[in-house]
């Protein structure tokens, strides 16, 4: 049985060759004549045998691409990419074209024949690009997440796009891609930093960096001089600086560099802000800073930038030349010779008069008839009062934010203020009772040097 099934797939394979037209056979021959005429083991033994190899090459159609003249002889291709366009379609037709694309350079990146990498490309990933672009942009010392595997492609086109630079998106809708966190964090937030709403790249590089996140600077810092060059001189000039400026976070200690909810970038509410520092006593160089959370609390009637909620009112938080990092001069003593220019602080929202003028009858209630007691006080050649001696710039429980007592030396010396309908009285620890009235002047009886 065997022999004759043998016998039957014999004659089968004759009638079936008796029947195939000459030309197809003569053709055949002719195709596997050319490629044995390319392929032999002296002239293109490695042709396809790549992991990818072109088309034509797989199936030995040199004459697709080649033109013979001879045995072994072809007529060079004057134009390689020109040739490529008789069979793959144009990629020249957006806006921006990639240069070996725009000039038919196919070949710089495109293998004609074969290729161990994808689409006979010359190499692969970013090293690809790096045959034409300068590995310069990946030397820093972070990379972008796409460079760093040798994804250019993640933001590139490598032919043609409507983009500049061959983008696959324009702006920061390219980084949004990826950075979907960022862009959902950015909804609806009040402030964008501008940087920002320009461009992503105005601070990060899209490449490579030597500081974290691929900033151009050092983030906390150095890079936000880049624009506020004004807060640059303002901080290294200081005398008096801020101390949540020097910490290791610097800048980033008090402002988001994306988005937020409040103004100048802040990542709190700004007397939140201060307080969530300022909920403890310091050791200042002047003396202990009080708990101001604690102070705050406990004083029902607040100064009226507490009561606004800016401590930014009369404090830089940059740093000062003044006492407590304050916007203008303010005597942090007990006594002063009275000089205008040294209340420049208090005279931001109050008059210079007040403390000027001998009678008023307009510009203060602390009044004796019409004695201005703040000009009895205050305006004196040796021993004026200054503010502090009466007042507390943040929060007391008195009206007029009169204080309970003020230091003086190792004494807490007592104010002693009542408050009337017309005026009212005091008994410092400075002098005998006192009162005043502003319809009916009191006569008080002088004391000697006050």
């Amino acid at each position: 049985m065997p022999q004759k099934i043998a016998t039957s797939v014999l004659l089968l394979g004759i009638v079936t060759y008796l029947l195939v037209p000459l030309s197809v056979t003569t053709a055949g021959a002719g195709e596997a004549a050319q490629k044995e005429a390319c392929v032999t083991s002296s002239c293109h033994a490695n042709m396809g045998k790549a992991a990818f190899v072109h088309g034509p090459a797989a199936v030995g159609e040199c004459t697709g691409c080649h033109t013979k003249i001879g045995k072994h002889k072809f007529e060079p291709i004057i134009n390689p990419g020109q040739q490529c366009l008789e069979c793959h379609e144009k990629l020249n037709t957006m806006t921006v074209v990639h240069a070996p694309v725009r000039m038919l350079e196919c070949v710089k990146c495109h293998d004609p024949h074969q290729s161990p990498y994808k689409y006979q490309l010359r190499a692969e990933g970013g090293n690809l690009c790096f045959l034409c672009h300068s590995k310069a942009i990946v030397s820093g010392k972070y990379l972008h997440g796409p460079l760093g595997v040798g994804g250019c492609n993640a933001c590139h086109y490598a032919h043609q796009s409507p983009n500049r630079k061959l983008l696959i998106a324009e702006g920061n809708s390219l980084c949004f891609t990826c950075h979907t966190d960022k862009a959902e964090a950015f909804k609806d937030k009040k402030y964008m930093h501008a940087p920002v709403k320009e461009a992503c790249i105005n601070c990060h590089s899209p490449h490579s960096s030597d500081y974290r996140f691929t900033l151009s600077a050092n983030g906390n810092m150095d890079l936000c001089y880049k624009c506020h060059r004004d807060k640059e001189k303002a901080i290294a000039s200081a005398t008096v600086p801020h101390k949540g400026v020097q910490t290791d976070r610097k800048c980033l200690a008090c402002h988001d560099p994306h988005v937020s909810d409040f103004p100048k970038q802040l990542v709190r509410q700004p007397m939140d802000l201060c307080m969530s520092c300022h909920d403890r006593e310091y050791n200042g160089a002047n003396g202990k800073i009080a708990n101001m959370s604690v102070l705050l609390g406990n004083g029902s009637e607040k100064h009226g930038p507490i009561q606004e909620k800016d401590c930014s009112g009369c404090h830089d938080a940059h740093g000062s030349n003044n006492f407590r990092i304050l916007l203008e001069s303010f005597p942090q003593l007990f006594y002063a010779p009275y000089n205008a220019d040294n209340y420049k602080l208090c005279f931001m929202c109050h008059q210079k008069t007040i403390a000027s003028v001998e009678t008023t009858t307009t510009l203060t209630g602390f009044r004796n008839g019409d004695q201005n007691l703040h000009f009895v006080h205050v305006n004196k050649a040796v021993k004026g009062r200054t503010c502090r001696a009466c007042h507390d710039a943040h929060a007391t429980n008195n009206p007029k934010h009169v204080r309970d007592g003020v230091p003086f030396a190792k004494w807490q010396l007592p104010i002693g203020f009542k408050k009337s309908a017309n005026g009212g009285a005091c008994l410092p620890g400075c002098h005998q009772l006192f009162s005043y009235d502003r319809v009916k002047p009191v006569l008080n009886k002088q004391v000697q040097g006050k």
